[in-house]
């Protein structure tokens, strides 16, 4: 009975020793841009740190490149080393052909942000036209349906600028059509909104609030305001998720600072998307995650004393 229950005993632990080996790893790679804005570097970070979680089952590589020229030779690399999905964050033009030609070879690829025009290509993205809107609400709900409005956006970003200045524009005329709108050209920088913000300043006397794409902007924009001593304005949106922002919306008492959450930390549901596919799941082809207010009311939901990265 003894010499039994010892071959029993062994042959459950051959099949759970078995059971291990043959659990699957799946090769991932990651294609982002050159960090060129900090919600970019945060973007690379969460995905990276999303492999790292699911050590067990991903194995994956990690590439930043300045072009699209660049980025395809990265993309030829990972079809070298076997991947078997790619999470892709191209900010360019040009990267339709070779992430078609990777689909076609049968490679999953996950778009992450902007969209890119591929057969079979899977996306997940952050609701931009939905922050444009919720900026609108947030504005009217602090100064009313009368006023001056400073928007400011960011041509360079094609589409995620279109559809947030959309989203905030078909508000504003729906829910506050005497509202003065003036828009101002900027980019998504500090520098930027400083300097632009500087400018919007000396032309305008009066301005009731200020809707702001992107939360490095409004950080520009902000010390604008401060170094000119003004007491008009009395709001300030933003976007993104950033770190030293939040901060800011924590600690200012004379502006209702806020952010439209459109965080890096969405990249983790596109890796979670391409190990879903792996495995053979159904996903949905375009995920769109809905955006978030943050403001004094809720900011502590967000902090992350971690996070130096964005």
């Amino acid at each position: 009975m003894k010499k039994f229950l010892a071959i029993v005993l062994t042959l459950a632990l051959c099949l759970g020793l078995c059971s291990l080996a043959s659990a699957e790893t799946y090769k991932i790679g990651i294609l982002a841009p050159a960090v060129t804005h900090g919600w970019v570097a945060g973007v690379a970070y969460q995905a990276e740190q999303r492999c790292k979680e699911l050590a067990d089952t991903v194995e994956y590589k990690l590439y930043t490149s300045n072009n699209a020229e660049e980025m395809t030779t990265q993309l030829d690399d990972l079809k070298t080393w076997g991947a078997q999905a790619i999470v892709a964050f191209p900010q360019w033009e040009g990267m339709e052909v070779p992430i078609q030609a990777a689909i076609d070879e049968g490679i999953y690829v996950v778009n992450f942000d902007i969209a890119i025009n591929a057969e079979g290509v899977y996306m997940v993205t952050g609701d931009n036209e939905g922050m444009g809107i919720a900026g609108a609400k947030y504005i009217v709900d602090t100064i009313g349906t009368e006023g001056t409005v400073v928007a400011l956006p960011v041509p360079t970003s094609g589409s995620v600028s279109e559809l947030r200045m959309k989203g905030f524009t078909e508000t504003m005329a729906e829910i506050a059509p005497n509202v003065k709108i003036i828009e101002y050209a900027t980019e998504f920088s500090r520098e930027a909104g400083l300097k632009d913000m500087a400018d919007i300043l000396t032309a305008n006397p009066q301005i009731d609030a200020v809707f702001s794409l992107d939360d490095e902007t409004s950080m520009g924009a902000l010390q604008a305001i401060e170094d000119a001593g003004r007491t008009d304005i009395k709001v300030i949106t933003g976007g993104g998720g950033c770190q030293e922002y939040f901060n800011i919306i924590a600690a200012n008492e004379n502006i209702n600072v806020c952010s439209a959450l459109y965080s890096p930390l969405m990249v983790k549901d596109a890796v979670d998307e391409a190990v879903a596919l792996l495995k053979g799941e159904t996903v949905d082809p375009v995920k769109v995650i809905p955006t978030t207010i943050v403001d004094r009311s809720n900011v502590d939901q967000y902090l992350d004393p971690e996070n130096t990265v964005y």
